[in-house]
């Protein structure tokens, strides 16, 4: 195949340079290109007016700062270009940095004209441009412009005479603005905004003369002025044209990419893309950095535009063909032209070896681009597996199989058919809920066993294969469910809430201690604490837990928790301990204790956090007031208070002086047994009282009454509500 290409290859380059390519001046070839002007599938006119990149109309077609969106105006039937934030007629714009708008006139005595001042571009990336002239007609008049940048009040004007037809009737001065009725003067440098004054000049002047005052872009003046018999003609008029000149500012998103280069020039890859510089511009009340971009020598077009710039052809210029010797010819090339020798047949040899040669290097290329391409995705294929085995509870899995705690034979894998069948081909009505990973959809298998199917979101959008992971299904939510939502289906008595807790402490500590290597969960909360059939406390949503080495730290640079639950110390420092994760497990232990929300704006602006409001109950020996009813009706004093203790020292602010989560788990454990023991002694007494009641001799008497008890007996103790683990 290679060959094959070779030789097409061989056979075109023969076929050009059979014939003799013998260039004459006059007859030199040009090829008719076009500079593009405004984004692809973006309108580049409005009317007869370009609009050119980085300006544009519509969304998308111009850069991420509003001020370069320009609105085409059909509503007059004569498409009609208006800037946004000033809504000013376009009348020009320029890649160069320029743009011509229509400037309101200000009117002072005038009947029928409104005294408008011209418009403020303070905080836009436009100023008036010094090619503009401050310009005052009337007789006798003084003009001011006043503007106020920085705290700094600049002034400037022109005054006026009357003209005197006693003295001259020549018609022509009055299209000249030299001083009579008439006058003129050059603007501030960095001007962007400016309030226009009048004042009495001389004793011809009177408050009921019309006068007026303008900014005026200099060569429209000037062409107006000759082309008009009488300057005064401008009165007729409500606008006039003004250049701004404008800037891209560092602050804005670069067309070419990612720009982070400062007081530096670029130039980029392609010869004829745009040259951009990016200084200083203390004069700019916009920004302090700037980037303009031009085209470089030799081409032209619109240089913020990637491939904007197109070159020009100088031998299209019948200076620079006749500036050649005899027997040369001109040659364009990008940026530039020259002159040399025409093409003959002499040549076909070394254009052949030359194909050859570039067609040898093609491939080669293309073989190499190829093999780095499928080198690449193998590499990303691999990352991305990882990124998903431990997003998905891997590490645990990693540890239990190094530990022989898990049966690698009793481990089945699902094909994407079976688990399509599950899940209804992952019907929406079968979402159980969804987060950051991914959505978790219920299932059920072939032989019945109801499971939930987790599938992780797509990272990469040309990703086809997307894990999908099978759990247990646990169908009784969360605690955070059964706390803080209303549900009288199965209330948390204090002996489950100290059973769940142990449970919790009991599975972080062996993540921390147990495991062949310690794993910080980091996402400690109650909506991630699920309750199996037997309201059994699972530890769920290993998303963001990392593995690491014993007696370290784990730095990160993203903080990763759930306000309310982080810890102050982490969230300082970016290091998270185990300790931080007793941090985690000590406000789902305040949860238990109060029933509260780990954060709630019904509550007091120093006590919306749950940790605040806890320390705040304790400091004031107000804990019982917040202690939940049912856990105040059931609990022992003592028992309430070494738990909420315990809490307190889960959450010190000072991580090293929390306990770790086997302590707790160990004080936990030996609660709870307390707590349940003493549940099981008082209701082995309640049974021995029921009994002595029913084998009194009174009661024996009446058979009828004796069956009554014995069935009340029998009710009585179905009723206990004994737990075992």
């Amino acid at each position: 195949m290679v060959a094959q290409l070779l030789f097409h290859i061989t056979l075109l380059l023969w076929s050009m340079s059979s014939t003799e390519v013998l260039v004459v001046a006059s007859e030199a070839p040009i090829v008719a290109t076009e500079a593009p002007i405004a984004k692809p599938n973006c309108p580049s006119h409005c009317g007869g007016i370009e609009i050119p990149y980085p300006f544009g109309i519509g969304a998308g077609c111009y850069i991420h700062d509003d001020w370069f969106q320009v609105f085409c105006d059909n509503s007059t039937g004569s498409p009609t270009p208006f800037l946004n934030g000033t809504n000013l007629e376009v009348l020009d714009i320029s890649v160069e940095g320029t743009l011509k708008v229509r400037n309101p006139i200000t009117f002072s005595n005038c009947t029928d004209k409104p005294n408008r001042q011209a418009v403020n571009l303070e905080g836009s990336p436009f100023m008036f441009s010094q090619k503009n002239m401050f310009t005052a007609v009337g007789c006798g008049v003084m003009a001011t412009i006043t503007s106020n940048s920085n705290g700094v009040t600049i002034s400037a004007g022109c005054r006026s005479e009357c003209y005197d037809y006693t003295v001259s009737k020549n018609s022509s001065s009055h299209n000249t603005c030299n001083g009579v009725d008439c006058c003129q003067t050059v603007i501030p440098p960095s001007l962007s905004a400016f309030n226009t004054s009048f004042q009495q000049a001389n004793d011809n002047y009177t408050n009921s003369s019309c006068n007026y005052a303008f900014l005026v872009d200099r060569d429209w003046f000037e062409s107006f002025a000759k082309n008009s018999t009488n300057i005064s003609a401008t009165s007729d008029m409500d606008q006039v044209p003004v250049e701004l000149k404008w800037n891209l500012y560092h602050s804005t998103t670069d067309v070419f990419g990612t720009f982070k280069e400062t007081n530096v020039s670029v130039r980029y890859a392609d010869d004829l893309d745009g040259y951009c510089e990016t200084y200083n511009d203390s004069s700019s009340s916009y920004e302090s950095l700037r980037l303009e971009c031009s085209c470089g020598g030799g081409s032209t077009g619109n240089p913020y535009l990637p491939q904007g710039c197109i070159d020009i052809n100088e031998c299209e210029d019948p200076e620079n063909r006749a500036s050649c010797s005899a027997g040369l010819v001109c040659v364009n090339y990008n940026n530039g032209w020259g002159c040399t020798y025409p093409e003959t047949s002499k040549s076909r040899v070394k254009v052949i070896f030359i194909g050859i040669g570039s067609g040898f290097g093609l491939i080669v290329l293309l073989i190499g681009a190829w093999w780095l391409y499928k080198l690449w995705k193998k590499r990303k294929n691999i990352k991305l597996k990882k990124k998903f085995f431990k997003q998905n509870g891997g590490l645990l899995l990693e540890q239990q199989l190094s530990s022989g705690e898990v049966n690698v034979e009793k481990i089945k894998l699902f094909n994407s058919k079976e688990l399509e069948k599950a899940t209804d081909r992952f019907n929406v009505d079968r979402i159980l809920g969804q987060g950051g990973q991914g959505t978790v959809y219920k299932g059920m298998l072939a032989d019945g066993r109801i499971v939930a199917v987790k599938k992780s979101k797509i990272v990469d959008g040309g990703e086809t294969e997307v894990p999908l992971l099978v759990y247990e299904f646990i169908p009784k939510g969360t605690i955070y469910r059964y706390l803080h939502e209303q549900n009288e289906e199965f209330p948390l008595t204090w002996e489950m809430r100290l059973r769940i807790s142990a449970e919790i402490a009991g599975a972080l500590s062996y993540l921390h201690s147990a495991a062949a290597f310690p794993i910080y969960h980091r996402d400690i909360k109650s909506t991630n604490i699920l309750l199996d059939d037997k309201y059994r406390a699972k530890v769920a949503d290993f998303g963001t837990s990392r593995s690491v080495s014993i007696d370290q730290t784990h730095l990160t640079t993203f903080v990763h928790g759930t306000f309310g639950y982080l810890d102050p110390e982490y969230f300082q420092s970016s290091q998270f301990t185990d300790k931080s994760d007793v941090y985690s497990f000590g406000v789902v232990l305040v949860e238990l204790l109060t029933g509260e929300k780990p954060v709630s704006l019904t509550r007091s602006q120093e006590a919306r956090g749950l940790v605040s409001y806890f320390n705040l109950s304790l400091e004031s020996n107000n804990l019982f007031d917040i202690i939940d009813a049912r856990v105040k009706v059931e609990g022992v004093t003592g028992d309430i208070l070494t738990v909420a203790n315990l809490a307190k020292r889960c959450l010190d602010m000072n991580g090293k002086r929390r306990p770790t989560m086997k302590e707790v788990a160990m004080e936990l454990e030996v609660i709870h047994k307390s707590v349940k023991t003493s549940d099981i002694q008082q209701n082995h007494e309640e049974v021995e009282y029921v009994r002595n009641e029913v084998t009194c001799p009174w009661d024996v008497a009446s058979t009828s009454t004796g069956s009554a008890l014995d069935g009340g007996t029998a009710s009585s103790i179905d009723s206990i509500p004994l737990m075992s683990n």
